[in-house]
């Protein structure tokens, strides 16, 4: 049996975990519960889910009688993982590190604290834990060789029930994929302006729009367009940060990207610090 089991939720988010594994340098399968997970990504096996993908509380214990046997278990480090990685942790009384984004050794990590400021170096004392990825910080894969595929079998959900789901169409790109972002914050006063000013420009560049958190709890911005700390993590080629001063808990969501536009009248804004 391989050594890693990795958990993705979409197809997305097998690259960059298959590029965690490949850094470990050990054997790996694959669980898409997506489906859809790619043969091409070095994984000794691919097991894919079909259907709607269950709530955390009903995937837990599938997933941990799936990980029996595997050394490490390696979840994205979004806000589908930070609900499931650690509930696994706690069913399998395993330590767990968290937004993984460098490997220094196979129990040695670095992940970022203190929204950022820090970088930590963690030491696993354990043969076996849980590690969640932060897919921005693992681009590079090698590709090659087409792995087993089966079927991966969903729990039937748990105590909590999908009543609906609720979705906005739109043709832009999944915000932690683009290679463009145009952010906004709250002086865009309303969501009529947001969608003209940044959706608009977005739109313009082939990019994804994005939002502070104080654009979202005001309601001018869609909660699932927030980057920061409690949003998503991004690090595309160009950033575009339109009438955002620079919370820290905002710039650890976007502080990796390449190249940095700040739009903004106070010259003292804390965004243009990076």
């Amino acid at each position: 049996m391989a050594a890693i089991l990795l958990v993705a939720f979409v197809a997305s988010d097998c690259e960059p975990l298959a590029s965690f594994a490949q850094k470990m340098r050990t054997a790996y399968d694959l669980i898409c519960l997506g489906g859809d997970g790619p043969q091409d990504l070095g994984a000794e096996r691919v097991m894919n889910g079909s259907g709607p993908i269950p709530p955390a509380d009903a995937l837990a214990e599938s997933i941990a009688a799936a990980a029996a046997g595997y050394s490490v278990i390696a979840f994205p480090a979004t806000m589908a993982g930070k609900d499931l990685a650690p509930r696994v942790a706690a069913l399998l009384d395993l330590p767990m590190v968290s937004d993984v984004m460098s490997v220094e050794s196979p129990k040695s990590f670095l992940r970022p604290m203190f929204a950022g400021n820090v970088t930590a170096k963690v030491e696993v004392d354990s043969e076996r834990f849980i590690v969640s990825v932060r897919a921005t910080a693992f681009q590079s894969v090698n590709r090659g060789g087409s792995s087993a595929a089966s079927a991966f079998a969903m729990p039937s959900e748990g105590a909590t029930k999908r009543v609906s789901v609720d979705e906005k169409a739109g043709g832009r790109p999944d915000l932690t994929q683009a290679r463009v972002v145009v952010s906004g914050g709250r002086p865009l006063k309303d969501a009529e302006t947001f969608e003209k000013l940044i959706g608009g420009l977005a739109d313009a560049l082939g990019g994804a729009a994005g939002a502070t958190r104080a654009a979202v709890d005001s309601g001018i911005a869609a909660n699932e367009l927030q980057v920061g700390q409690t949003g998503k993590i991004v690090a595309p080629e160009l950033y575009i940060a339109a009438g955002i001063s620079g919370s820290t808990q905002h710039m650890a969501g976007m502080k990796d990207s390449k190249v940095i536009v700040a739009i903004n009248t106070d010259d003292d804004a804390p965004i243009f610090e990076i």
